[in-house]
């Protein structure tokens, strides 16, 4: 039994490094992409803020660790037993490392109730109503919502700063500073302030900034730390509202003892470790995915950015807080796909990619569950 139950401890922290390794990027995409924060240095900073979220759901997220354990779900007895966890966890672990390989945002939460329906399935213990009403209704509508708030909220912004007298105005980029150009038809760019005209490539690759003042402060400085904030908000979030769901996998199967996450120092340990092993895998594996994320969907100026970030962590950190088990990837995702409808820069091939990805992780989460399940003789 003790081997059993160090399985099941490295298969949770397997699954935490994966998560880590696929989903941190989702905290900073938005900075990344608006060319805000250096690729890396984001990176450490959505590492250190889903950590911090990590520690927080053990005290604000105990609700969402008891409905990824399993109860409720399938048969209580199934749950009982120690397979049930290691097969959970290695399904859904396995089924997210794949897709980081391949530089796919796809959802852990996706995975784990992938994991949990295959096995649930392959017992015939699986309860298709508690199923339905605990994981696939909030997972189908949250993308859903994010698209149409990022949408509507980017719009809103955009009339607001129009009727606050902010400007935007596109600068060619001469060292830290930044100067007014204004480009013409045929992509040639004129300084206002010499009245030399260039010519470049990749005008597209110039920062729009905005000019104006918001309440008597710089706009633009305004809107880059409300951009840093909104996206250690949402890594906070996502540290929230994953690490419990992974940490159900050691709780369930008592690995520290006792269960619940109630003054148990059990299940603190197991939250802890699980935080731990997130921010490993954000930090070592996680580039493909923030490349995709930052690059791939869309392309964004900081408003349309700040706006992304703004609705997804907000949803994120509702969504934790009411024990719904929202996909971070899809709330993420869907804000991204919201502003790229609206601005009309959308990368239509890529988000095809991502919706497939999206489609296939419960099946192939369950057949691995299910086959991890049958092989531990459950």
């Amino acid at each position: 039994m003790g081997w059993m139950l160090f399985l099941a401890g490295l298969a949770a922290l397997v699954l935490a490094f994966a998560n880590g390794s696929n989903d941190n990027a989702k905290g900073v995409a938005t900075l990344i992409g608006s060319r805000l924060v250096p690729l890396n240095k984001a990176i450490m900073f959505a590492a250190v803020m889903t950590f911090i979220g990590s520690v927080a759901a053990i005290f604000l997220a105990g609700e969402l660790a008891s409905r990824f354990g399993g109860k409720g779900i399938v048969d209580a007895a199934l749950v009982a037993n120690t397979s049930f966890p290691i097969s959970v966890g290695i399904g859904a672990s396995l089924t997210v490392l794949l897709a980081t390989v391949i530089g796919m945002p796809i959802s852990t939460t996706h995975a784990i109730v992938g994991s949990i329906v295959g096995i649930g399935i392959s017992s015939s213990a699986l309860d298709w109503s508690a199923a339905a009403s605990k994981f696939f209704i909030p997972l189908l509508i949250s993308p859903l919502i994010a698209v149409s708030l990022a949408a509507v909220a980017y719009l809103f912004f955009r009339t607001s700063r129009r009727h606050l007298g902010v400007t935007r105005q596109t600068c060619l980029c001469v060292g830290k500073d930044y100067q007014p150009v204004i480009i013409g038809a045929d992509g040639a760019m004129t300084m206002r302030s010499t009245g030399v005209t260039l010519k470049a490539d990749q005008a597209d690759a110039c920062q729009q900034r905005y000019t104006g003042r918001f309440v008597g402060v710089d706009a633009q400085r305004t809107l880059d730390v409300a951009h840093v904030l909104s996206a250690g908000a949402l890594s906070f979030g996502r540290g929230l509202n994953d690490t419990p769901k992974i940490a159900a996998v050691m709780i369930a199967a008592g690995v520290f003892g006792g269960s619940g996450l109630s003054g148990s120092l059990g299940s603190s340990g197991a939250l802890f470790l699980t935080g731990i092993g997130i921010a490993l895998g954000g930090v070592l594996a996680v580039k493909r995915v923030a490349r995709t994320m930052s690059y791939g969907i869309t392309e964004m100026n900081d408003g349309q950015a700040f706006t992304a970030n703004f609705i997804t962590a907000g949803l994120v950190i509702f969504a934790s807080r009411l024990g719904l088990p929202v996909s971070t990837t899809h709330v993420s995702c869907g804000s991204l796909f919201g502003i790229g409808l609206v601005n009309r820069k959308a990368h239509g091939g890529m988000i095809g990619k991502v919706l497939l990805a999206w489609v296939t992780t419960l099946p192939v989460a369950a057949v691995l569950a299910g086959i991890t399940w049958w092989l531990l003789g459950g």
